[in-house]
């Protein structure tokens, strides 16, 4: 059986990498070791554009574990890819889990390409991310908004309160 949703979730996941990695060759190019401008101030004192080697998870937690934390990278793709039809049927749903998936794939590259994920958003309140870390992040909130939804939504499938039920649905 065919599922409608990978398209949008392929969609998605092929645009969100496409756009982390030419984000991240602009920066390299630019602001990177060998880039000729240090940085680039968009908002004094709130938001600069900086080249940063995360060897780390998010936060830079876990500094110089980039082998393990590739292996896991990989885990959470395929989990994200085999799970992706039990856990969401919603063009939405396919929406949050493409962002995440093209985010996990988009630091996943660079980890095995670099060996560390390039970071360069600096907020002066927040670490330093990446376009991928942002997708991230957004599709994991609009999959818990989904899931908070869903269970408040009543079912398709089940009996609306002002539905009379008959015999053959009780049956089933």
């Amino acid at each position: 059986m065919r599922f409608a949703g990978w398209e949008a979730l392929a969609s998605v996941a092929v645009g969100t990498v496409l756009c982390d990695q030419f984000t991240k060759a602009l920066v390299l190019a630019y602001l990177g070791p060998n880039g000729s401008i240090d940085a680039v101030v968009l908002i004094p004192g709130l938001l600069r554009l900086f080249y940063v080697e995360n060897t780390g998870a998010a936060f830079g937690l876990f500094q110089g574990r980039n082998p393990i934390l590739a292996v896991l990278a990989l885990g959470v793709v395929l989990v994200l890819v085999v799970t992706f039809r039990y856990l969401t049927s919603t063009s939405l749903g396919a929406v949050a889990l493409g962002l995440q998936l093209g985010g996990a794939i988009g630091n996943l590259i660079d980890r095995f390409r670099h060996g560390f994920v390039v970071d360069f958003i600096d907020l002066s309140f927040w670490p330093t991310f990446n376009v991928a870390d942002s997708a991230i992040t957004i599709g994991v909130l609009l999959l818990l908004v989904l899931l908070i939804r869903s269970d408040r939504l009543p079912r398709s499938d089940a009996p609306q309160a002002s539905e009379p039920v008959d015999a053959e649905q009780q049956a089933r």
